[in-house]
């Protein structure tokens, strides 16, 4: 078994770790800043809903996103689409820290803040399957599940800054200054993490499959077009399997942090905390899981999240309505590290082999973004509606959880093993790594 991290891989999750740091920052102030600073209200209820749907534009924003940078990255190179997405993250990212607040111009805030949420959606929309697709790419099949999922720890490493960001802000400064002024501290650091970002990149060669394959003239003009052509049923379930991470990312990481603040009147240090530790573990976890995939294979890792996460679900409210850190922490955890982690790692090198080179970078933003959008998107303002509806109780959040955990599971499961075992293996190990 080859246990090899490559050049590409590194660069891929370096730049993913600082573009990241963008989008994560966008997911915590939504919970935490937004409703005060943008959705000024005297009932924080809908304050945090409006917040929150602010949250779900970006989503929606990524598969439109997605599909140009996908079919862009089809035809011109994996590579050249990553230096776009920073770009364009950097600048909305930097923008939304100069937005001026509600009280400041009125409803032109929150209009502003939403036209800068979606050109940053639009950049995510490309962003992790680029990197998680370069990385693949550069490497041999026995590796290619690590190599694939090490981009989703930076994912981790961008929100760990992030978080950790906000937390050194919002603890340092008071709470009158963090909302006048500190938060926006963090969105403008974000300029210089772009340029350290494209920087990164520079270094990192375009993908040897994807050259090869346009060399061979099957570049195709309008790939979308080749996948629903060929691709089938694959897509479809595709679509059901990229549920599971959704749930297990944003439900924990977003809306956990309003509820531990609302519903259980706990101190929101608490949360942030659990996030931190959470995120720090999936530093290691991320790429442990991606490399057992290479072991036993993409679908079994990622049902045993999908199914850990269903069982689990229940008892994670139950954790959160303690109050008390080390509880809330473990439940955190439990959810969004160990499920979360053991999807997202399968995923990231299944999509890579699950679609055809020459479109497989529309494949998998098409199969990953639109399902986040509906899913991911949405859920935190859901899951707030949904507390509400049930008097502030978390039972109706939690079923609901559950019945997308159990289509992500019946997704995948429907969906072909795609691990080529060592013995048949195919690639060849390239210098560029």
């Amino acid at each position: 078994m080859t246990f090899r991290i490559n050049r590409a891989t590194i660069g891929a999750t370096v730049g993913t770790a600082l573009e990241w740091y963008d989008f994560s920052l966008y997911g915590t102030a939504s919970a935490l800043v937004f409703p005060a600073v943008f959705f000024p209200t005297e009932d924080p209820a809908v304050a945090t809903l409006a917040s929150f749907a602010t949250f779900a534009v970006g989503f929606f924003a990524r598969p439109i996103g997605g599909l140009i940078i996908g079919n862009l990255g089809d035809r011109y190179g994996r590579r050249q689409m990553l230096f776009v997405t920073l770009v364009l993250m950097g600048i909305s990212s930097t923008l939304i820290g100069v937005v001026p607040s509600y009280a400041a111009i009125g409803v032109a805030a929150p209009v502003l803040l939403v036209a800068l949420r979606v050109l940053q959606g639009f950049g995510a929309g490309g962003e992790y399957a680029g990197a998680t697709l370069l990385a693949a790419e550069h490497s041999a099949s026995s590796s290619r599940g690590m190599n694939a999922a090490i981009p989703g720890a930076g994912n981790a490493a961008g929100a760990l800054l992030a978080t950790g960001v906000l937390t050194l802000l919002s603890t340092t400064l008071s709470s009158e200054a963090f909302l006048a002024w500190g938060w926006r501290v963090a969105f403008l650091l974000s300029i210089a993490v772009s340029v350290a970002g494209i920087i990164i990149r520079l270094r990192v060669s375009e993908s040897p499959e994807f050259t090869e394959s346009k060399a061979a003239g099957k570049a195709p003009r309008v790939a979308v077009t080749e996948l629903f052509r060929t691709a089938g049923r694959k897509i479809p379930l595709a679509m059901l399997a990229s549920i599971g991470p959704n749930v297990a990312s944003y439900l924990p990481s977003v809306y956990a942090l309003t509820y531990l603040t609302t519903s259980v009147g706990a101190p929101a240090w608490i949360g942030l905390t659990g996030i931190l530790i959470g995120n720090l573990l999936k530093l290691g976890t991320i790429p442990l899981a991606g490399w057992i995939s290479d072991r036993v294979g993409r679908r079994p890792v990622f049902l045993a999240g999908a199914l850990g996460a269903a069982a689990l679900i229940y008892p994670f409210f139950f954790m959160l309505d303690t109050g008390t850190p080390i509880v809330v922490w473990a439940a955190l955890v439990m959810i969004f590290t160990f499920c979360n982690d053991a999807m997202l790692a399968a995923q990231s090198g299944f999509m890579s082999e699950l679609f055809e080179v020459r479109y497989r970078y529309t494949g998998v933003t098409f199969s990953r973004e639109i399902t986040g959008a509906l899913v991911g998107g949405t859920l935190p303002f859901v899951a707030a509606w949904l507390t509400t509806a049930a008097g502030g109780a978390s039972w109706l959040v939690a079923l609901y959880c559950l019945v997308l955990l159990a289509l992500a599971a019946l997704g995948m499961y429907l969906l072909p093993e795609t691990r080529v075992l060592p013995d048949d293996e195919q690639t060849v190990v390239r210098a560029s790594r």
